[in-house]
């Protein structure tokens, strides 16, 4: 398997053994009287939430003290659970690596009843070909063996995700990478995707997210509502906007709705994370995206679907406060901004 990026397993480091005993927790940032009273007309249905905790800029914002990122990515969650907002969580550490059982029971200890995680499978399922990137070592440019492979996913993904967080698992999602699509199939890809979701263990709540607009089709949306998953309707640079994505969508047919905001303002990746780095504010506000994504989630949660919305640092510059922002705005869709 390829060489893993240091900026996220390292931080949880043994990446297979669940970590000892903790001392004293971290504590949670007293939410404010406006934030608990729009949190008490978020719909039940709706969870909103961030991509990973492991954040320092986030002291005072979610966290009461200031920890390095090695600690909260070991002791946070237990405090980011706390918020009364933040009922979800996106794991991205398992897109570099699979984890056992016992790591995602550990997260599942931390947590309240009602919480959902939403686990990023290993990437080996979603790669044709691994990238010409130095971490992928000798793998560089090869044919990955690995994906779609069913078989892969149900052991290294599936299997450890419902043995560990039992019913706090949310959705389990397969992010495509930007990718050569004639390598991923080209138009036989739905029928590959059909196939691989179609043999994978039933009960969990499946969701795709792809990064090429031009694998938007009927036949990619036929496979997904055949097999009852969902499109991770996506906010990215190189994707249609949320709006023009759930077109596609047919209501009555997926089991629920997942939506990420990842990446604005026509940034790249490194480009946001240096400038929004340490994540303590809102750099670069986006209310065009805001709007769109609470309208749409708003759309779904008010009929009592599964709404999940995972927000990134790079969307505008601080997940939890994109988070507040977002809840702010669709308490004011409802009429009921405190």
């Amino acid at each position: 398997m390829p060489r893993q990026p240091t900026d996220q397993l390292s931080l949880f480091a043994p990446s297979q053994v669940a970590p000892p005993a903790r001392k004293a927790q971290l504590g949670a940032a007293p939410p404010t009287d406006d934030l608990r009273a729009v949190a008490s007309v978020m719909p039940p249905s709706l969870r909103l939430g961030t991509s990973s905790w492991s954040f320092p800029g986030w002291n005072g914002i979610v966290y009461d003290r200031e920890a390095s990122t090695q600690r909260l990515a070991r002791d946070g969650l237990a405090a980011y659970a706390q918020h009364p907002l933040l009922r979800t969580v996106g794991i991205d550490r398992t897109f570099y690596a699979p984890v056992n059982a016992g790591v995602f029971a550990d997260y599942a200890a931390q947590v309240p009843t009602d919480f959902r995680f939403l686990i990023k499978a290993h990437e080996a399922c979603t790669l044709a070909r691994y990238p010409q990137h130095p971490r992928y070592g000798a793998q560089r440019g090869l044919r990955n063996e690995l994906f779609l492979h069913a078989g892969y996913a149900a052991v290294e993904v599936v299997g450890p995700v419902i043995d560990g967080l039992g019913d706090k698992a949310g959705p389990i999602l397969f992010q495509f990478p930007p990718q050569d699509i004639v390598a991923m199939g080209g138009p036989t890809f739905p029928d590959r995707l059909h196939t691989f979701l179609a043999a994978l263990p039933r009960g969990p709540l499946y969701a795709v997210e792809i990064r090429s607009a031009a694998l938007l089709t009927p036949e990619y949306f036929g496979a997904l509502r055949d097999v009852g998953a969902c499109h991770c309707l996506n906010w990215h640079p190189t994707m249609p906007a949320i709006h023009e994505q759930e077109r596609w969508l047919t209501d009555e047919a997926a089991p629920a709705l997942v939506i990420r905001w990842m990446l604005g303002h026509g940034h790249a990746y490194d480009e946001a994370r240096a400038a929004y780095a340490p994540f303590a504010r809102l750099a670069e506000p986006d209310p065009t995206a805001r709007q769109q994504i609470a309208q749409t989630c708003l759309r779904s949660a008010t009929r009592g679907k599964p709404t999940f919305v995972i927000i990134n640092n790079k969307a505008e510059g601080s997940a939890p406060l994109s988070a507040f922002e977002l809840a702010r705005a669709i308490a004011a869709i409802l009429g009921e901004t405190p």
